[in-house]
């Protein structure tokens, strides 16, 4: 079976992300890379600040291969328009989209999408994620959009071929999203 492919989304630090709550979310962005890491996963993120970085650098650190899906058309529009850091990812696409742009990318990009903290960037995400009908990890008690999430769907109250999944713990929440993962594609090859 393919190594499976896993979006993280969340807070940047343009999204609503203080110092206080990064340093709150740490570790807990340090645990969620290390056990995507340990999974032998591929990362996808926005290529950007904040909560998805702090992720690709984790996981980065365990040995892990971290794409990063930029908004900007080319390097140096990645790094002075936009801001963005480099660190995070191993290889970055720069697709010229702008941020919304980059989110579908993002999310088509990804087996699982896993919403960590976030702000109205996020919630882009997470809509077309469960538009498109993807597997999709909630890290909950991690801030923002992220504890909102359950209210989202039942207030929409639309149906999605999409299955969520909600745990505060970055370790049990990978492995039920890769459980799922791999319980959809063995439909796929039956």
């Amino acid at each position: 079976m393919r190594r499976p492919v896993i979006g993280v989304m969340g807070a940047s630090n343009n999204d609503a992300l203080s110092d206080r709550e990064e340093k709150r979310l740490r570790s807990l962005a340090d645990d969620l890379g290390a056990a995507l890491a340990k999974r032998d996963c591929i990362l996808v993120t926005g290529a950007t600040t904040g909560l998805p970085d702090l992720v690709a650098r984790a996981f980065r650190k365990q040995g892990g291969f971290a794409l990063g899906i930029s908004p900007a058309e080319n390097r140096v529009e990645h790094v002075s328009r936009y801001g963005l850091p480099e660190e995070g990812a191993d290889v970055i696409v720069y697709t010229g989209f702008g941020y919304k742009g980059r989110n579908v990318i993002n999310i088509r990009s990804a087996d699982i999408v896993i919403i960590f903290g976030g702000a109205t960037g996020t919630l882009n995400e997470f809509t077309i994620a469960y538009d498109e009908g993807k597997i999709i990890g909630v890290l909950e008690e991690s801030g923002g959009i992220a504890d909102h999430i359950r209210d989202v769907i039942d207030f929409c109250n639309k149906p999605s071929r999409g299955v969520v999944l909600f745990d505060n713990n970055p370790e049990t929440l990978v492995q039920r999203c890769l459980e799922a993962w791999i319980d959809r594609e063995k439909g796929l090859c039956s």
